[in-house]
């Protein structure tokens, strides 16, 4: 059974990441794709109120939850299915429901720090990295938060200076070396990803090529026999 072609797409907030993820993942051939967000994979605070969960720097590698999300991830590959968390960004907390992930011949994972973390790295068969400029990424980054996670404008920039923009400049642009294939002006340039969907395709096509020669059995050529 092949190995599912796993693929990491990083950038910072804003950047584009996700809607190259969902691009690519919607132009792939194959019927068998598997979605991952990282930001499903947030550290849980419970026991911290809500005022205290809110001044936490949720933009730093420790934020996030990297033995859970290795492990799953890792599973995937293994085709094997994973209950992926949910997150809430209104109350900073997991949720108690999960959703269920099934194998996938393509595994698509999108996050501002996944290529910080090496195990996660080395899972990755092709990583991408989106950039974008940093006033783009912020307008976005307003828009998003305002209007899908109801937060309020001030505490949006006041996260954006604090931890947002410096975490970004020690951990999200110092991963972009890792990168195979950097994609710029953010998740709507069009041949970037054209790019990366054609060379997913070339590798699916190596690999099932290379797996159906190793089913064909070789035909053993017999020896001439000997002359008397």
């Amino acid at each position: 059974m092949l190995k599912p072609l796993i693929i990491g797409i990083a950038g910072g907030s804003g950047s584009g990441k996700s809607t190259v993820a969902r691009n690519v993942a919607e132009l792939l051939t194959t019927p068998s794709v598997a979605f991952i967000d990282m930001d499903a994979y947030y550290n849980n605070f419970p026991e911290l109120s809500l005022e205290e969960r809110r001044k936490l720097n949720w933009d730093h590698p420790d934020a996030f939850d990297y033995d859970l999300l290795y492990a799953q991830l890792d599973a995937l590959s293994k085709r094997q299915p994973i209950n992926k968390p949910e997150y809430d960004f209104v109350s900073h907390l997991r949720e108690a429901r999960s959703t269920r992930i099934e194998p996938a011949d393509v595994v698509v994972i999108d996050g501002i720090l996944l290529f910080v973390d090496e195990r996660i790295r080395d899972l990755c068969d092709v990583k991408v990295f989106v950039d974008a400029d940093a006033d783009i990424r912020l307008i976005r980054r307003i828009e998003r938060d305002v209007h899908e996670r109801g937060r309020p404008l001030d505490e949006i920039i006041d996260q954006y200076l604090t931890t947002v923009q410096p975490m970004h400049l020690e951990f999200v642009e110092p991963s972009k070396r890792y990168a195979d294939v950097i994609v710029p002006r953010g998740g709507h340039n069009a041949i970037a990803i054209e790019m990366i969907v054609a060379k997913i395709q070339r590798r699916l096509q190596r690999a099932a090529a290379g797996d159906e020669s190793r089913r064909t059995p070789s035909v053993q050529r017999q020896a001439p026999p000997a002359r008397t």
